[in-house]
């Protein structure tokens, strides 16, 4: 049985400190409810005024369009032999594919159209002005995702994620970090829009192909969002992403707001595979163990018994050890 995605305390959303402290260092989803409704954005109601208002903004530039055939009843997901998937991508102008999800009516005789993560600075400068958010960075641009009722298969992101509608509703379902195992997590490099996807999200109860399934289904939370409403998703946090109009779009932004520098943590995990995951068990044991000790830190620091200035490399990354260890790191891997 699924569970619903709790409200955060509207004291949190003054600005991006209290944002972070309140709601972001929990790392659990939080419905920020009625956060976009003075947007100017959304001044009327009229979606067509809505989509008018984008165009005063349109570069003029292409992207790529989804196109899903009837029978696929607009669920964009691979194909059955997962080696291909159930959609077309077609470049277009940016204008074109608006008119024509306007005017096309999705059904049983006609495709769906959806295109999605058009930065603002590359398809629509300057329109940031009419979505600015308190507790979201000024220096976080926003992204817009445009069209007929859809379902976008469950995934991932590496960044915190604050996704606001803007037009029709959207039904987010999540799954927590640790439930990876249970959720068949297909192919890393060959995906449909940039992350892998829960393969078994969706599937019917007791599917012998996915058995372990079943352990994860009733861990789900749920988030039912209108016009104005937003939702915050932690990174990794896996979600599927329904949206349930003829017209919908969605605004989010994507940040990180945790980064001690440039490297990302995804990247450590990949240099890790290559590193460690083909070693024998009991040698990833060991490393497991040092993972834990001194990345982790379920213990907390592991020099905790020693004073600050006897930490060394291991002190705050904030006074000088991040680009110092970056530095030890680039030189070992130029070595090789």
């Amino acid at each position: 049985m699924s569970g619903i995605v709790l409200e955060a305390d509207p004291e949190s959303l003054r600005d991006p400190e209290s944002f972070r402290a309140g709601v972001m260092e929990r790392c659990e989803p939080r419905i920020l409810r009625e956060a976009a409704r003075d947007w100017p954005l959304l001044a009327g109601s009229d979606v067509r005024q809505l989509i008018d208002r984008l165009r005063r903004y349109d570069a003029g530039r292409s992207a790529e369009v989804f196109v899903g055939r009837p029978e696929i009843a607009a669920r964009y997901h691979y194909d059955e032999s997962l080696a291909g998937f159930n959609f077309e991508r077609i470049e277009m102008p940016l204008g074109e594919a608006l008119t024509r999800i306007m005017e096309t009516q999705p059904g049983p005789d006609s495709a769906s159209l959806y295109t999605g993560s058009l930065s603002a600075e590359t398809y629509l400068p300057g329109i940031e002005q009419l979505t600015r958010l308190p507790f979201v960075p000024v220096s976080v641009r926003p992204r817009f995702w445009i069209g007929h009722a859809s379902s976008i298969a469950c995934h991932y992101d590496v960044f915190d994620n604050v996704a606001c509608v803007a037009a029709g509703r959207r039904r987010f379902t999540l799954f927590p970090p640790d439930a990876i195992g249970d959720l068949y997590v297909g192919p890393i490099d060959r995906t449909m829009a940039g992350q892998p996807v829960a393969l078994a999200v969706g599937s019917d109860r007791d599917d012998p192909v996915y058995p372990r399934f079943e352990r994860a289904r009733g861990r789900a939370l749920v988030a039912e969002l209108g016009p104005g409403d937003a939702l915050y998703v932690p990174k990794l946090w896996w979600h599927q992403v329904e949206a349930t109009e003829r017209i919908n779009l969605l605004v989010n932004f994507w940040w990180d707001g945790f980064a001690s520098g440039p490297d990302q943590p995804y990247a450590a995990m990949l240099l890790a595979m290559i590193a460690i995951a083909e070693r024998p068990p009991a040698e990833r044991a060991a490393w497991r163990a040092w993972f834990d000790h001194y990345v982790f830190r379920p213990d907390g620091h592991p020099l905790a018994f020693l004073p600050p200035e006897q930490h060394g490399v291991l002190g705050n990354l904030a006074e000088g050890n991040y680009g110092r260890i970056r530095t030890t790191l680039m030189r070992m891997l130029r070595s090789n």
